[in-house]
């Protein structure tokens, strides 16, 4: 399982006393009081209120002034891995998917797993087949009928080659 989830990418600065605009990846991110980032700076969460939908403006400890606000704009925040709230049966974490094997219905590999993208029509699947050669699939029962934590895979239900180069 992955050490850091991405909980937050800083958008901006909010209004001249230090208050940042957030693009959040979690339902609750108040739940998580210490955000941190990849060079170690850690964030201390003072208030956090909902703004447009997936965003939210908050206030961090240690910042008290726009042009601080301004120079993290960009800036990814984590949270630990392990203090997240379990999932519950068939849901998952993208960062515990990602890495995982993935492996057809015969158990042949196919590659590894190296991202989960959501481009507004619901999870995709990247898998990462060889160097510069990925297969990208709806992240959904059909497409990928068995995910396995525990044995580090999952299954890819391959859709069968049609011979067409495009769709008329």
């Amino acid at each position: 399982m992955a050490g850091d989830v991405l909980l937050a990418v800083v958008l901006g600065a909010h209004g001249v006393k230090g208050d940042v605009r957030l693009k959040v990846f979690s339902e609750t991110p108040a739940r998580y009081p210490l955000l941190h980032a990849r060079d170690g700076r850690v964030f201390h969460l003072a208030k956090l209120k909902p703004a447009k939908s997936g965003e939210a403006v908050a206030s961090f400890a240690d910042v008290v002034d726009r042009a601080t606000a301004d120079g993290l704009k960009g800036l990814e925040l984590y949270v630990p891995r392990a203090e997240l709230p379990a999932t519950d049966r068939n849901e998952f974490y993208h960062a515990d998917l990602i890495g995982l094997a993935a492996e057809d219905e015969a158990g042949r590999a196919i590659g590894k797993v190296r991202a989960i993208h959501n481009f507004g029509a619901g999870d995709v699947i990247e898998i990462e087949r060889g160097r510069d050669d990925t297969l990208m699939l709806p992240f959904a029962r059909d497409f990928v009928p068995v995910v396995d934590l525990a044995g580090n895979r999952l299954v890819i239900a391959v859709p069968e080659d049609t011979g067409e180069d495009h769709i008329e």
